[in-house]
């Protein structure tokens, strides 16, 4: 029922912007052209032209904001992240509509008004959603479209339950008391009291109001699950099921439905999906292309000072593991002295490692060292984001010792990624590291890897822990 209103929220959300948009670019040109501010207002372009680019700008700006999570159902935003967002989605946007003008050689087309424009955007948009946001509140504070809801069973899923609500006031959910034969009636958890026992269920419901029942039973009582359900049914009363599988399913999963059979899935892989791992693959092709066309400079300059200062080939290849565990040769200019392959697989680099290069320890502080792994990206064994593959050694250690280690093996190991921009390079936490892959597998989107490339370029190259 919560994702149900969300989605019905956030389709009005897309008509409000789609509006502002409007509202934004026509105050826009307006400014530009007939405020009086600008000493010249000549128009180069026609009016209808400006007004006809708005037919590909709206649908544009919206994928752009969906992308940037922006009409997300699958995590809670506060106000903060959603203010960087809209700001993310329109320097985006801009850089983009800027772009287009100069391939499609629109030389004429008003840049102060685009940017004008943009501006305008943001301020409104904000503005908007903060109003929205506000009067729902309100509302919700004086009483009114509030869902009174009672909980059937004490258990950590009601505990997790009741968190979610009293710290989301905008859901509009109101939970009236707990119901449990095992725990006291007068106990209070968050506010919430335990007020009987679920055989006094068809007492409480006709005296309360109710608008919906949450089934929170633990684990050890789902032998009474079928009872409940049936009391509950022949009150007449919305019922949902609210599972106790936390502690044996530590993450986030999603359920489908086969032919009318429901499953639940472990860990929700948005890249598992055969059109988001598509999209995700023609980013990668085109942006190591353009990547390799603009740092070949670089590597070509890279390889005659390694040539020079070090005996050895120029080009190090490692074995790595990758998507569904196989293994694959990643590409890196060599930083150390040759060593014995038996040696180099199971030792890794140490602060003032004598096997590192003058060259090498400049390269490895700048990432340049790892420029050759956009041929790995193109090939496909790799992506321009994702988790860090390692080592087939360390995987074999890590996948004993750390839980969850293997998951980050469901997708294409990556040049950067969350954990890379969050500080954990080198040698950093691994149980943090995997935390953070965890997260961008179970939440990727496009407005992430943009994010997260934006954010390597600005502080991801350089690295302080690389020895």
């Amino acid at each position: 029922m919560i994702e149900e209103n969300e989605k019905y929220y956030n389709r009005f959300l897309a008509v409000v912007d789609a509006v502002i948009l409007t509202i934004s670019y026509w105050l826009a040109w307006y400014v530009r052209f007939r405020s009086g501010i600008f000493s010249s207002s000549v128009e180069a372009v026609p009016y209808a032209v400006y007004m006809r680019a708005l037919f590909v700008m709206i649908p544009a700006m919206l994928i752009l904001y969906s992308a940037c999570n922006l009409y997300s159902t699958h995590r809670l935003k506060g106000r903060r992240v959603e203010i960087a967002s809209i700001t993310q989605a329109n320097v985006t946007g801009g850089l983009i509509f800027m772009t287009a003008l100069q391939l499609l050689h629109q030389e004429y087309w008003s840049r102060s008004m685009i940017f004008i424009f943009f501006v305008f955007n943001v301020v409104l948009d904000v503005w908007a959603r903060f109003f929205i946001w506000g009067s729902v509140c309100r509302m919700r504070k004086r009483g009114r479209n509030l869902k009174n809801v009672l909980l059937v069973g004490y258990s950590r899923a009601a505990e997790e339950y009741i968190d979610r609500v009293v710290q989301n006031p905008q859901w509009g959910y109101n939970i009236r008391g707990i119901l449990d034969d095992k725990v006291e009636s007068g106990t209070l958890y968050m506010g919430v009291k335990v007020i009987g026992r679920i055989d006094n269920l068809m007492v409480i419901l006709p005296e309360n109001h109710l608008d919906e029942i949450a089934i929170t039973l633990g684990l050890s009582e789902y032998y009474r699950l079928e009872e409940i359900v049936a009391l509950c049914e022949k009150s007449g009363v919305h019922t949902k099921f609210i599972p106790d599988y936390n502690n044996i399913i530590p993450t986030k999963p999603y359920t489908e439905d086969i032919l009318g059979m429901p499953v639940i899935n472990i860990r929700y892989v948005p890249l598992s999906n055969t059109f988001p791992a598509a999209v995700k693959r023609l980013m990668d092709i085109v942006g190591s292309i353009i990547c390799i066309i603009l740092a070949a400079p670089l590597m070509l300059v890279c390889c005659a000072i390694i040539k020079t200062t070090s005996p050895g080939p120029v080009i190090f290849c490692q074995e790595r593991v990758g998507l569904h565990n196989r293994p694959f040769m990643m590409y890196k200019f060599r930083s150390m002295v040759v060593q014995e392959a038996k040696t180099e697989k199971k030792a890794w680099t140490v602060r003032d490692d004598p096997r590192v290069t003058p060259i090498g320890r400049f390269m490895r502080k700048t990432s340049i060292d790892e420029l050759p792994q956009l041929f790995n990206v193109l090939k496909g064994e790799m992506s321009l984001v994702g988790p860090r593959p390692e080592r087939p050694f360390f995987v074999e250690k890590f996948q004993e010792e750390i839980p969850r280690y293997m998951v980050k093996h469901q997708v294409r190991p990556g040049m950067t990624g969350w954990a890379q921009v969050n500080g954990y390079r080198g040698d950093t936490s691994i149980r943090r590291r995997i935390d953070c892959d965890l997260y961008y597998i179970e939440n990727w989107s496009i407005g992430l890897d943009i994010k997260i490339l934006f954010l390597t370029v600005f502080k991801g190259f350089i690295n302080n822990n690389a020895y």
